[in-house]
This record gives C-alpha cells, structure tokens and sequence, in this order.
C-alpha cells in the first residue's frame, strides 16, 4: 500500500485512526480483487463527507455574500462541489498516488477517474471529520475547496455551461445553439451518448456522457472553450 504519510504532510492532518485514512481511498473494486483485507470501501465515508463538504460551503457563502438570494447561493456551491472541481482539487493534492483500485480501474483514467478522485475527496472529508472532528474538516475544506471560489466567479463557472454558450451565442452571432444525438450505445441501464452542439449548420464541439443531459453540458463546456466564449 501507499505511504499515507506523505499525503497527511500534504493536507496538514494526522489521522489517529490510520485505517480511516486508507479506508477513505480504497474503491469497491480494490476489494473484489483484495477480498480479505479486513476493511470496507469507501463509499460511506463518502455518504458522510458529501453532507460535511455541503455543509462548510453552504455556510461559508453564507457568510461571505449576505446580499445575495439562495439561487445564487445554490448554484455557486455547485460549482464548487461539482465532480469536475473536486477531481482538479483532488489531483492538486496527488490522489492518484494514494488510490486504491482494481487493475482495470487503474487502467482507466478518463470521465470514469474524474467521478473515483471526486467521489475520494468526499470520503476523505469523512474521515477526517470521524477522526478529528469538524472543525478539522472544516479548514481542510477551507484549504482545499474554497480557494477555487475566485475563479468560479472570475469564468462564471457558476452559470451551467449550456446557458452560458446560449447567452454568447445569442449576443455574438445571433443563433440559439441546438444540439443532436451523434452516437449512442450500450444496453438501456448503461447507456453512452455523444450530442453535438450546433449553430446553424456549424458543428461546434461534441461531448460525451451516460445521458444526453450530461453530453450536451460536456458538448456546451467544450463548445465555450473552441469559441474562446466566456
């Protein structure tokens, strides 16, 4: 297994309990191939971390922008706890060193890891709240999280891409985006799709994901980015 304490350097916490910690990085799929390591996965850890993350954030924006209505409230913290975000900070933090997977998930390091790093910053955040309490999970938040608030509010990241593209699109050259299906495979409970965006004619960018909503956001995002919009 990997040295845990290089990563409790990194994010300033010593665990009491390092079982905890190794617990919060270990993927279901580790333990198919590793059935008696005598531990769980991770997926409570990351039950609790999910409420403790919402919690810190929620409160922290509070606080910070007293003028502003829930809506908005709601949809910087999104933009803060989104799978994307919290896989970025993770790999910031050097997860991949630390994770602990299946040989076919190591493989594997496109949309499927995003979810796994984001997923273990969540489970992380439980432990370090079961061993060391709140406010410890807190400043760790505080320290890993909140700094990425800046740029939501710099790129708008807190506007949802399919939005935003229509708003440029619309004040830049005059035409709302549609978007189509290109692809699709896989059996009715593990469906794919690829969904362009359009303007007009013009196929803009396309994006993938496991229901057409999430596509046509992939497709919005990296439209934004070939456009140079926003």
């Amino acid at each position: 297994m990997s040295d845990f304490r290089k990563l409790e350097e990194k994010i300033n916490v010593t665990f009491q309990n390092k079982d905890l910690l190794r617990q919060a990085f270990l993927h279901r799929s580790y333990l198919n191939e590793n059935p008696n390591l005598g531990m769980g996965h991770n997926e409570r850890l990351e039950f609790l971390g999910d409420a403790v993350l919402e919690l810190v954030v929620t409160e922290e924006l509070y606080a910070m922008f007293p003028a502003r209505p829930e809506g908005e409230l709601t949809t910087l913290r999104a933009a803060l706890v989104n799978s994307k975000m919290l896989s970025d900070v993770a790999l910031g933090i050097s997860f991949n060193e630390f994770l602990l997977l299946s040989r076919g998930e190591a493989k594997d390091v496109g949309r499927a890891r995003q979810y796994i790093l984001a997923n273990t910053f969540e489970a992380l955040t439980g432990a370090i709240y079961l061993d060391q309490g709140y406010a410890m999970a807190k400043k760790f938040i505080m320290g890993s999280v909140m700094p990425k608030l800046e740029m939501v509010l710099e790129k708008r990241l807190y506007q949802d891409p399919k939005s935003l593209f229509q708003e440029e699109a619309q004040e830049r050259v005059g035409i709302t985006p549609t978007y189509e299906v290109i692809r699709e495979w896989g059996p009715d409970h593990d469906k794919h799709f690829v969904v362009g965006i359009y303007l007009g004619r013009e196929l803009v960018a396309e994006g993938e994901g496991p229901s057409k909503q999430i596509a046509q956001e992939e497709a919005a995002r990296l439209g934004l980015q070939v456009k140079s919009w926003g």
